[in-house]
This record gives structure tokens, C-alpha cells and sequence, in this order.
């Protein structure tokens, strides 16, 4: 494409270019139908100084006792409650280059190459801002935040079952929601949980007749009713279960003083892991193993809007490094809020958060009236969980 060239590139070409790149990478969360935009939001970042956080005002449902209607007893009004949610921009950027030299000695042109690339590593990049704020909104702490992230957990690692089966998933969102659990209507979830559920056969694939009779699969499952969608870059640990001595692949707790020896493990090495039993100590016993996390999530659970760069894509020319390369740039800046979730900016060090820094659970807290200590939003209307699960 004559547009590569750094003195001739066409930004808004550039761009249209991007949106008919063929996406063959998995990045499930995107397609799930989970992303409400709200174009809105970015009118209203620029009347925020620094224009990369927002607060919107949410407003509350009626609610109260009726007062009893007997000819004596006085009428009494109350208001209903207002909430307000935060909102961040996540700003980021990346460059590749390319050396004429490169091209000179293959005849390649590597930085088509690269463009063709572009659109499908931004919606990974995507994916994973999306996976680091649904671990820090499960890594609240707090009053209201603690009692959403044990709702909203269904957690069978324990279970004398550990794994996932036909009845986990009704489980875990009646947990959340009660009888609000219609709310919910996808799950995403690693290949290793998935499996479980084919060859437990509680998963039904969808059909279709075309027009000639014939039924054939869509390639989309559903899994108590709720679409099913596989993706292996989604929640997969690895840490240490509570174990017995005897215990296939069982090794005992020693004291980081001490060398481990058969089959021992230190206890820094233990309570370092992704996870780990509570209260771990020397002389007790733990086993290896894989903890993954599914998401259940419902339709519209974050609001997205895409606020932009000034210059989202530029080439830039270097004649003298190396020979001559050029340089391909690209900025992005996005907000994904998930509903009924602020981020607080307790913990945030620059104008953008890092993903570490939207993984922290400090940085996220229930949606609040400001007003009463009770006053948190109802979790169950909040269509955000999980299954935690050994497959």
C-alpha cells in the first residue's frame, strides 16, 4: 500500500484500512456482546479537567413501605436515592519499525506486514484491559465491595467436586442475583472448563436448517441456556490446595531457612502463588495445581467508549538510523466501566492506569449514594461473576 510510505501516509485511510483486517485471534470478550457504547461520555471527558475521568450521576429506583391508609395516619414523601459512578480513560500506544535494508536484501515489504497486524493486537490489548479490571473488581475490599465479591463467586475448588458440571452455572448466578438471574447471559471460560461440560454433555451446540432441510451446527454452544464462548487467554492460575500427607503430589510446607528436600516446597514459594490455602504454614501440606476462573456476565456489563487520540496512527520517517526505517505509530484511548462499579483512583500513579493498576482492588468500589453507610447499589443488579473451578 502506497499510504505506508512515511511521506505520503494517509491517516484516515490508515484507519479504514484497520477496520477490514480479517480478527482470527480469540479475544471472546469482545465478541460477547458484553460492551454497551456510549458515545456520550466523550462529549463530557472534555468538560473534566484533564479529560480522562468522569463521575455520572445514576439515578436510584423508588422504594419504601406503604403507610397505611386508615383516615388518621399523615402522608409522608421520601426522594429517591441518586448514585454516581467514576470513570477512567485507559490510554495507550505502540510503534514498530522496519529497516529499508530489511526490504533491500528480501524484497518483503515487512511493514505491510505489520499494518495487516494492527487491528487484531489492539483488540487484544483490549481484551486484556477488560480481564485486568474483572480481577481487581474481584479483588475488593470493604464494606458493600466484600459482600458483591462473595456473592458474586461461586467458588467449587473445595467442593468435594472441584470441577464444573451440568448444575454449576444455575448455581452461581442465583448466588449473584437470586431471582434476578435472568440478567446473566454469557460465560466465558478456558478450553479446560469447556471440555468438562462436552463430555459431561451438559453444553448444547445450536442448529440451524438451511433451506434445502439440512441441520447443521453453528459452532456456538449454550450452557443453561447461556452462550458459551472459549477462550484460553481467560483466567487460568497456578498455586497450592490444602492437602493430607498422603496425598498423591502432596509436599509439606518448610521453613524458607530450610532447604526443601523430596518432596517439600518452601513456604515463601507457597504464599507467593497466584493462590494459596489460608493460614499456610511450615509442617503443613499442599498440592500443585490449576485454578480457573469463568465469567458470567450480561449483555451491555460494561459501558465502552472509544474517546481517541489527537494522532491515532502516523508513520514517522528515520533516514539515518540503521540505513533508514520506518516507523509505524498508534495511540488508542478507551473507557470500559463496568456497571455499577467505580474506579476510585486511589491507587493510581498517572493520568492512565497501568493494567496492574486496574487489577488493584483498591482502585474499584460498588456505586454509592454518598450519603448513608448502607448506601452501596443492589449487587444483584450487577451482571458480573464468576465459577471458580480446578477444570
Amino acid at each position: 500500500m502506497p499510504q505506508f510510505d512515511s511521506k505520503t501516509f494517509n491517516a484516515e485511510v490508515f484507519g479504514k484500512y484497520l477496520e477490514r483486517v480479517p480478527r482470527v485471534k480469540q479475544d471472546k470478550l469482545l465478541e460477547a456482546g458484553v460492551l454497551r457504547p456510549r458515545r456520550a461520555l466523550r462529549a463530557l471527558l472534555g468538560d473534566h479537567a484533564g479529560g480522562n475521568y468522569i463521575t455520572v450521576p445514576m439515578l436510584g429506583l423508588i422504594d419504601g413501605e406503604p403507610l397505611n391508609y386508615d383516615g388518621e395516619t399523615d402522608l409522608t414523601a421520601v426522594s429517591t436515592r441518586t448514585y454516581a459512578q467514576s470513570m477512567v480513560v485507559v490510554g495507550r500506544m505502540k510503534a514498530w519499525e522496519e529497516k529499508d535494508f530489511a526490504a533491500d536484501i528480501t524484497g518483503a515489504d515487512f511493514m505491510d506486514n505489520v499494518a495487516m497486524q494492527v487491528a487484531e493486537y489492539w483488540d487484544g490489548v483490549d481484551e486484556d484491559t477488560l480481564l485486568a479490571i474483572l480481577k481487581g473488581v474481584f479483588a475488593m475490599t470493604g464494606e458493600g465491595n466484600a459482600e458483591f465479591v462473595d456473592r458474586h463467586t461461586y467458588d467449587v475448588t473445595a467442593a468435594a467436586e472441584p470441577y464444573v458440571g451440568a448444575t454449576t452455572l444455575n448455581s452461581a448466578i442465583q448466588r449473584a442475583a437470586g431471582a434476578n438471574k435472568g440478567i446473566f447471559r454469557v460465560v466465558v471460560c478456558h478450553s479446560a472448563v469447556s471440555t468438562n461440560l462436552e463430555n459431561l454433555a451438559a453444553v448444547e451446540y445450536l442448529k440451524y436448517t438451511d433451506k434445502r432441510g439440512v441441520t447443521r451446527d453453528l459452532g456456538l454452544a449454550s450452557w443453561n441456556g447461556r452462550l458459551l464462548l472459549v477462550d484460553d487467554g481467560v483466567g487460568v492460575e497456578q498455586g497450592y490446595y490444602a492437602a493430607q500427607e498422603g496425598d498423591e503430589g502432596a509436599l509439606a510446607i518448610v521453613a524458607d531457612s530450610a532447604s526443601p528436600t523430596g518432596a517439600q516446597v518452601k513456604l515463601g514459594t507457597v504464599t507467593a502463588a497466584a493462590f494459596h490455602p489460608a493460614g499456610a504454614a511450615a509442617g503443613q501440606y499442599v498440592v500443585p495445581g490449576e485454578r480457573y476462573c469463568s465469567y458470567i456476565l450480561g449483555e451491555g456489563a460494561f459501558d465502552f467508549c472509544d474517546c481517541g487520540a489527537r494522532t491515532p496512527n502516523e508513520m514517522w520517517r528515520d533516514p539515518r538510523d540503521a540505513g533508514g526505517k520506518d516507523v509505524l505509530i498508534t495511540r488508542q484511548r478507551k473507557l470500559f466501566a463496568p456497571r455499577g462499579l467505580s474506579f476510585t483512583k486511589a491507587a493510581m500513579n498517572s493520568l492512565s492506569p497501568t493494567n496492574a493498576e486496574l487489577e488493584n482492588g483498591a482502585n474499584w468500589a460498588l456505586v454509592h449514594d454518598g450519603q448513608s453507610d448502607k448506601g452501596f447499589i443492589d449487587h444483584r443488579a450487577i451482571p458480573i461473576a464468576r465459577i471458580l473451578s480446578r477444570g
